[in-house]
């Protein structure tokens, strides 16, 4: 018996390779976005004359709106066609960007930051373009493993280029920061014609609706639980209404989950997501954000603090850029090892693995944090799990996921990623807040406050790599598929 498939494979390889070409350069500059603001955090603190802990709520703002807006634009990508909302969640990213380079005070540079977050949807909207485009090899899951790891590899090459490229330019231009703010505006606004031009449209999904209600209720109840967050920063713990407010959007979701297991349709499949090969992905993401989004800030800040405090490097801004290259680089070599050691374990194990990794990384911060190059080992090898987790967790949740649903499962990775992420950003403004006025220089925090950040990113990664534990062992996995006996030749 033969079996003729390839043609049909060489044909979906080649469009898969051409797709990936187009998309490689839009996580470039994805990346840009990601690494080129980290290592200018200390100059835009004093430019904007603000203190470090409150760039916390830069990215508390980016997250929250990026948790709100991945699983509707995630869903819109499965009814009308992925690549459109990749070109709309460019130009409002475009957008965002080129606000920021004007944007000189609090408010307004708050408005512009957590707008630019609308490019957080780009990962997901890939991986189901391209996990579509495998459906006719009947090797999706594989594919998708592997293409999201190339795309990381993108994504972490950006970053590179931002975070080396910031510092120099910064002081090219003489320290002026909206001429330095101008690259990324550049980049997102022409890779808006990279996707325009050369990325296919993927099958739409026929007779959906949006559930606007249950997107209601969701957005409510996570703008109640991080205004709550808000106000306990402002008012202190110790006001009983702000716990309130946080207890509120804790229980919107109870009637959420209610309604949604009664839709058709609904903004957020319940049942799906109750999976054993869905749910500890999803939580996996969320713990996992803790220290990928959530970290930043902290990690920079504490380079850059002057050591008279007692702790910090005191590097400048140039110096932490190759402090963040470094462990961008990290994030490479996780992403392309990953579906190598899925290949000779399972996607499951590798997974665990990529948890531990995270885990003993931050865990390493406690007790080694004064040297230069205990900062670099310590975020190296946090950086080699976080790498190989960036891809496979939205590729893990398309292969999870029924048909017709694929961007919406790796939309949702991405949405309990800065969910993580964005809880942890507030809780870790309010730890880095507490004990600054015993700080030396202006505006640094205390050495404990950020011991806290670090043991609660080590104790996040533990607690997802437990989790894993409980999907099965086969998931993620291309189906095996069985000749039939009565198959004709």
């Amino acid at each position: 018996m033969q079996v003729r498939l390839p043609d049909a494979s060489r044909s979906a390889i080649g469009v898969t390779a051409s797709l990936i070409g187009f998309l490689f350069l839009v996580e470039i500059t994805s990346g840009i976005i990601q690494g080129f603001y980290v290592p200018l955090i200390p100059d835009l603190v004093e430019h904007l004359g603000i203190r470090d802990a409150d760039f916390n709520w830069f990215e508390a703002a980016q997250l929250l709106l990026s948790a709100i807006v991945v699983p509707v634009l995630a869903k819109l990508g499965d009814m009308v066609g992925h690549k459109r909302i990749l070109l709309i969640s460019t130009v409002l990213t475009a957008a965002a960007s080129w606000w920021l380079v004007v944007a000189g005070d609090f408010t307004s540079f708050l408005i512009a930051w957590a707008l630019q977050g609308f490019y957080v949807v780009w990962l997901p909207l890939e991986v189901a373009l391209i996990f579509d485009r495998g459906r006719r090899t009947g090797r999706a899951a594989s594919q998708t493993r592997r293409a999201a790891g190339l795309l990381v590899v993108a994504l972490e090459a950006g970053a590179i280029i931002g975070a080396l490229s910031s510092g120099q330019i910064f002081s090219a231009v003489g320290e002026n920061v909206p001429l330095t703010m101008m690259l990324p505006a550049v980049a997102v606004t022409l890779v808006f014609f990279a996707i325009l031009f050369g990325v296919p449209e993927s099958t739409p999904s026929t007779g959906r609706r949006l559930d606007l209600v249950g997107f209601t209720i969701l957005t409510l109840g996570l703008l109640l639980v991080t205004s709550g967050l808000t106000f306990l920063r402002i008012n202190g713990p110790e006001t009983w209404w702000v716990w309130a407010l946080i207890a509120v959007g804790v229980l919107s979701f109870l009637p959420f989950g209610a309604y949604e297991l009664r839709q058709k349709d609904p903004a957020i499949d319940i049942r799906m997501l109750a999976k054993p090969q869905m749910w500890p992905v999803q939580l996996t993401a969320g713990l996992v954000g803790i220290s990928l989004l959530g970290a930043q800030a902290p990690l920079a800040t504490f380079a850059g603090t002057d050591p008279v405090n007692g702790y910090g490097l005191g590097l400048p801004a140039s110096s932490i850029s190759y402090l963040i290259g470094a462990y961008l680089i990290s994030m490479i070599v996780g992403a392309l090892l990953f579906p190598l050691v899925s290949q000779r374990t399972s996607p499951r194990v590798a997974m665990i693995v990529a948890t531990v990794l995270v885990a003993v990384g931050y865990g390493l911060f406690l007790p080694f944090h004064t040297e230069t190059w205990q900062v670099f080992a310590n975020m190296a090898i946090a950086g080699l799990g976080s790498g190989a987790l960036v891809g496979a967790l939205p590729a893990a949740a398309a292969a999870a996921a029924p048909e017709g649903r694929t961007g919406i499962a790796a939309g949702l990775t991405n949405t309990t990623k800065t969910i993580g992420g964005s809880f942890a950003s507030a809780v870790f403004a309010l730890v880095l807040l507490h004990g600054a006025a015993s700080a030396v220089t202006a505006t640094a925090s205390s050495l404990s406050g950020y011991l806290v950040v670090w043991s609660i990113c080590a104790g996040g990664a533990l607690v997802a790599a437990v989790l894993l534990f409980f999907v099965p062992k086969l998931a993620f996995a291309d189906p095996t598929v069985t000749p039939s006996p009565s198959a004709r030749p």
